[in-house]
């Protein structure tokens, strides 16, 4: 089989070893051992580490990245029809994201924009202080103002 050592992973992926070594650690991935102790990892493991950065950009968790990887063949590499089946999931969860940022850019333009940085003061966007009821932050931004 051939393999690459945690080093050769990291120049090849773009991650850094000691990521690597988390995401072993959180059963993302998987490595052999040598007699000396050395990780040995699969070439098929590059795949899978440039799904768990592709998955974290789209906004997964390790906790749901790792529920979905643990949908693919631990051993071989994942056919085309398997990253389709995976990804399918995502697109709701990337229209989700755009809609957040065009909400933060909408608040960079009007809320922080008005000049008076206080939701609280704010008739406009927050009358009687409603948002105080949903928590602390910026939630006007991460929210949608409908559901406040």
């Amino acid at each position: 089989m051939d393999t690459l050592t945690i080093g050769q992973l990291s120049r090849r992926s773009g991650v850094a070893t000691s990521a690597l070594r988390f995401y072993e650690e959180k059963g993302l991935i998987y490595s052999e051992r040598t007699t000396a102790g050395h990780r040995r990892y699969p070439r098929a493991i590059l795949r899978r580490v440039a799904f768990i950065v592709f998955a974290q950009r789209v906004g997964l968790t390790l906790r749901e990245v790792r529920a979905e990887l643990r949908k693919l063949p631990r051993h071989d590499v994942p056919t085309q029809a398997d990253w389709a089946k995976l990804s399918s999931t995502w697109k709701r969860k990337i229209d989700e994201r755009i809609e957040e940022l065009q909400r933060m850019r909408s608040g960079l333009e009007q809320c922080i924009g008005c000049g008076c940085l206080s939701l609280k003061k704010c008739r406009f966007a927050n009358p009687s202080d409603r948002a105080s009821a949903q928590g602390s932050g910026p939630i006007a931004w991460t929210r949608k103002m409908g559901t406040m």
